[in-house]
């Protein structure tokens, strides 16, 4: 058996996420389909992190073994036959016996994209998003202030339980019971940038929370739009309880850009 190591980037919107469903379509679930016919062998690939529904990845890592003998080449290119074209595999490479996508992984970078909508001077017409960036953008109703989105995300730099940013979730509930410091995550990079009519957050950290991401950026928004103070975060972090926070931002803006292990760069 030969361990296998992919780098997959796919348009998640017409997905309920990566992981395998009964009878709904999957990233997991179409790659592990697509792997069974072209070499015969039934696996489940493990993926470096589970995307949400409709959330879409530039540089998601998998990982799983296979027996039939096949040079890395010829099964880029049959995976890529036999794959639907919203899902590609960038690379395909033997790995070492220990690797795993998932639990090898030491830091994740995640990047969301916000169509402003609304001009910052009141005077000017609202601006339309474009349908080639609709699906991959949150269609944002607001004025953003990026200075004041920038306060925000600076607050969540450093070692930080992210309860208040993880989605109600009555297994994480009961993993914290057992675990208090399993929310704790540490953030190395936390940006805002703003080209052609598109803000984007790019965040990079050890692990993430259910709907982390997600959640920060919709409070981050509320901090931007000026019905939060930016310096609140820090208090929203201390009270441990997801109701502190802002709102969930759509999935469809959010991407998993890269993953990186050890002795390695971003993959």
């Amino acid at each position: 058996m030969q361990l296998w190591k992919f780098i997959l980037a796919y348009d998640g919107t017409h997905f309920h996420g990566w992981q395998v469903q009964p009878t709904l379509p999957t990233i997991q679930g179409t790659l592990a389909a697509a792997i069974h016919r072209v070499t015969g062998e039934s696996v489940l690939p493990q993926g470096s992190g589970r995307t949400d529904a409709g959330v879409h990845a530039l540089g998601q890592v998998a990982s799983c073994e296979l027996g039939t003998p096949i040079p890395p080449a010829n099964l880029l290119r049959a995976l890529n036959r036999a794959l639907p074209p919203a899902i590609r595999v960038l690379s395909a490479e033997h790995a070492e016996p220990a690797f795993h996508a998932r639990h090898s992984a030491l830091r994740k970078t995640y990047e969301y994209r916000l169509f402003p909508r609304v001009p910052g001077v009141r005077s000017e017409p609202d601006r339309i998003c474009p349908p080639e960036l609709a699906p991959y953008c949150w269609d944002c109703p607001w004025h953003i202030d990026l200075e004041l989105a920038q306060r925000a995300a600076d607050q969540i730099v450093g070692e930080h339980d992210f309860t208040s940013f993880a989605a109600v979730d009555p297994d994480l509930t009961a993993r914290l019971a057992n675990q208090p410091n399993s929310a704790i995550r540490s953030i190395f990079n936390s940006r805002w940038h703003f080209e052609s009519h598109v803000y984007s957050y790019k965040v990079t950290g050890s692990g993430f929370l259910h709907h982390m991401v997600r959640n920060l950026v919709g409070t981050f928004v509320d901090a931007a739009a000026g019905r939060i103070p930016p310096e609140s975060i820090t208090q929203i972090l201390s009270k441990k309880d997801r109701s502190a926070a802002g709102q969930t931002a759509p999935a469809r803006g959010l991407f998993l850009v890269s993953v990186e292990y050890p002795e390695q760069g971003p993959q």
